[in-house]
């Protein structure tokens, strides 16, 4: 299974960042760095899989691509900024980190808005 290889992946790099922790702190924020990248590079075939399989069935169902396409973009601004966040917080930055996650926060509202405007005169339509 793929988890046990991330989590082992995980544990050696919490090792090794714990031994160069109070020693080398810009070390040990590198290696945390890094074990991130290697983590996420890992995960990108999975969420292209996932990705493909939602565009499959939104065709299916005659979803407009429009929607879909923002829907992926709230999802990766989601991801990334949560990503990026933490491993602000794991280098000591985290008010770098948290205003990563108010930037991502406004960007999803603005992606969002036209989605609930459409969703607004769809509701308006039935009435």
């Amino acid at each position: 299974m793929e988890i046990i290889k991330i989590v082992a992946f995980g544990f050696m790099a919490l090792f090794i960042v714990l031994l160069f922790k109070g020693r080398r702190d810009d070390l040990a924020a590198h290696v945390s760095i890094a074990v991130g990248v290697v983590i996420f590079i890992f995960m990108i075939t999975k969420i292209t899989a996932i990705l493909q399989f939602i565009q499959q069935l939104a065709t299916k169902a005659n979803i407009d691509f429009i929607y879909l396409t923002t829907v992926f973009k709230i999802l990766a601004i989601a991801y990334l900024a949560s990503f990026c966040s933490e491993i602000c917080r794991d280098a000591g930055q985290g008010n770098i980190g948290a205003k990563v996650e108010f930037a991502g926060k406004i960007l999803i509202l603005v992606l969002a808005i036209p989605i609930l405007m459409a969703v607004l005169q769809s509701i308006l339509k039935i009435m």
